[in-house]
């Protein structure tokens, strides 16, 4: 499958692409060096959302797993920049208990695209994110997204 890595602040970001939509982001060692139109949209995206002059991603994506896996995808893709939810919010709105979103949040196979950096815990507590870095990496990405005045 293609991919294409960029550095970003927070590190080696690879991006990779099936069948024209996105289907994975990871932090990594690199590699990836395939420059198709759809990696090329996304790098120069990544890059703008990083020089804080994209606020939001225009890119297909397609997220394998269950279809609760999507449905948590989708709440997530919903908070707007700057903005947080909590595993509450969005296990209200899905009408499913919060530990099971803390469990898909972990397995949100395109981070940043998918914000869930944007997803706290009960009271606004900062939880884990399973990107590299963890919490320090969910700390830069909120403070770099002005997210609520939460992170000062």
């Amino acid at each position: 499958m293609p991919r294409l890595t960029l550095d970003t602040p927070t590190g080696l970001f690879s991006i990779t692409e099936e069948e024209g939509a996105i289907i994975r982001a990871e932090w990594d060692a690199g590699g990836g060096a395939d420059e198709t139109p759809l990696l090329l949209k996304a790098r120069d995206q990544l890059t703008e959302y990083f020089a804080g002059t994209r606020a939001e991603f225009d890119l297909p994506l397609r997220v394998h797993g269950s279809d609760f896996q999507r449905a948590v995808c989708d709440a997530i893709l919903a908070i707007p920049l700057g903005e947080t939810l909590t595993y509450g919010d969005i296990a209200k709105a899905l009408e499913v208990p919060a530990q099971a979103v803390g469990q898909a949040c972990g397995g949100n196979p395109i981070p940043v695209i998918i914000p869930c950096h944007r997803v706290m815990g009960a009271g606004g507590n900062l939880t884990g994110f399973s990107g590299a870095g963890g919490v320090e990496t969910k700390v830069w990405l909120l403070r770099h997204e002005k997210a609520g005045g939460l992170l000062i």
